[in-house]
């Protein structure tokens, strides 16, 4: 039996009061629920999700994602704990432990992120927009994240675990088969200090494009060889694609 104080904080949702939004941002969020594959109730929920801090920092809004996304954090938790639990039998919790590590890493979040086009809806504060927050790992990560809380909120547990378990699936699969995304520069560091007993070294060869989309390409020199250039939206992803490159070359000839 609910007592009166937790009666209150069943029925308390901050997120009620939030702003109305423009018709042409319903229109967007309108298509996004049908690309994504879900119902979806209070729109304004759905666009909280896409509000990154920065915006609150610079206008002085109250919302932001963050507390969606403390939720949806638990929630992805636990239905990936739950379907690795459940399909992978003959697995140690050692085991199940690293498969969920890699799941649920910011790297595989952003990459789903990026599928969905949740790049495209982020609201950011035009310091972050800049400086390329629409393609930071850790800033899709989490609007994901936040994603997961605000379904669960509009729709219950059963529609957030259906939409988790559709997107983390394949990401399973892909760890079991080897085919997830790799850390190409903590790879290449590795393979580098033990047959050369140096690091590996990046130089920026060049960037282009306007500062909110922006394009870097750049070279890693491995024991005196220039592999690359790799090239990505920041600097980060230039990197791993530049590492990428030369690890795959030089693991063959190790």
């Amino acid at each position: 039996m609910l007592t009166n104080s937790s009666k209150k904080i069943k029925n308390k949702f901050p997120e009620v009061s939030l702003p109305a939004l423009s018709p042409e941002r319903k229109k967007e969020l309108a298509a996004f629920i049908r690309t994504a594959g879900f119902r979806f109730r209070r729109l304004e929920l759905l666009n909280l999700s896409f509000v990154h801090r920065s915006v609150a920092n610079e206008s002085g809004l109250r919302h932001n994602n963050e507390r969606l996304e403390f939720l949806g954090d638990a929630i992805l938790g636990a239905v990936s704990a739950d379907l690795l639990y459940r399909g992978l039998s003959d697995k140690s919790e050692g085991e199940l432990a690293k498969i969920k590590s890699v799941v649920v890493s910011a790297d595989v979040l952003s990459g789903i992120a990026l599928e969905l086009q949740i790049d495209k809806l982020l609201i950011l504060g035009r310091g972050e927009e800049l400086s390329g927050g629409r393609a930071k790992n850790a800033i899709l990560a989490d609007a994901l994240e936040a994603l997961i809380g605000a379904l669960y909120l509009d729709s219950g547990y059963k529609a957030a675990y259906t939409f988790v378990s559709r997107r983390i699936g394949p990401e399973i699969s892909r760890v079991l088969d080897n085919r997830h995304h790799r850390d190409y520069k903590s790879l290449l560091q590795e393979l580098s200090q033990h047959v050369y007993h140096r690091y590996p070294d990046y130089r920026l060869v060049k960037q282009s494009g306007p500062e909110h989309d922006r394009l870097f390409w750049i070279e890693v020199i491995v024991d005196g060889k220039v592999f690359g250039p790799g090239m990505g939206k920041n600097k980060k992803t230039a990197e791993q694609e530049a590492a990428r490159i030369a690890y795959e070359t030089l693991i063959l000839e190790a």
